[in-house]
């Protein structure tokens, strides 16, 4: 499975991320969340990355001008919008996108089936709740485009492994607080996750 370390909010945590076999990195711009990094600190860490990483930008309720200002100005390259979005949003987009489906019941994982997209929990906030979702509900389903994110961790990310996920997404799981990644628990995660 391919992974994804979200939340990150200093460069040293990127590195490390990359190091461990990071796929992907994950910067908050949604002010609300404790893990909200600004677009000019995220240019500063995207800017010194090495090649062939994705670096994904997490939008709340952004019109598709903001999201396209905010991937251009930090060099962003993919964008991850974790809010129902119109149409007329994802036509204007000039970066790659990606949806994300905060899941109430099975039905909802079936939402947008014909393209890759982002399982999460429900819950009243937007991400980072750390809650889990029912994954008896991924039992006999297509999950080969389907990044699960959700109350994982380096214990548990490894029973995953059979329903042929295309990849996880942690930032609460391998956190010290929020924001701070463990350096040891996301090695852990994406040893167990590959």
């Amino acid at each position: 499975m391919r992974t994804k370390i979200c939340g990150i909010t200093s460069l040293k945590d990127a590195m490390n991320a990359i190091e461990a076999g990071a796929n992907a990195l994950g910067f908050v711009f949604y002010d609300k969340s404790p893990r909200y990094i600004s677009p000019e600190k995220a240019k500063d860490i995207i800017k010194e990355l090495p090649p062939f990483v994705e670096k994904v930008a997490l939008f709340v309720n952004a019109d598709a001008s903001t999201i396209n200002k905010i991937c251009a100005e930090t060099g962003a390259t993919l964008a991850q919008l974790h809010f129902d979005v119109e149409a007329y949003v994802t036509q204007e987009l000039r970066v790659p996108y990606i949806n994300v489906i905060r899941a109430k019941s099975p039905k909802d994982i079936e939402r947008h089936n014909n393209t890759y997209r982002l399982i999460d929990a429900y819950c009243e906030s937007y991400g980072g709740a750390g809650k889990r979702i029912n994954i008896e509900w991924f039992e006999g389903i297509d999950c080969s485009k389907i990044i699960l994110a959700g109350g994982l961790t380096p214990e548990n990310v490894a029973s995953l492994k059979k329903y042929n996920f295309y990849g996880v997404d942690v930032s609460s799981g391998v956190e010290i607080s929020y924001g701070v990644k463990d350096k040891e628990k996301v090695k852990k995660f994406i040893e167990n996750a590959k």
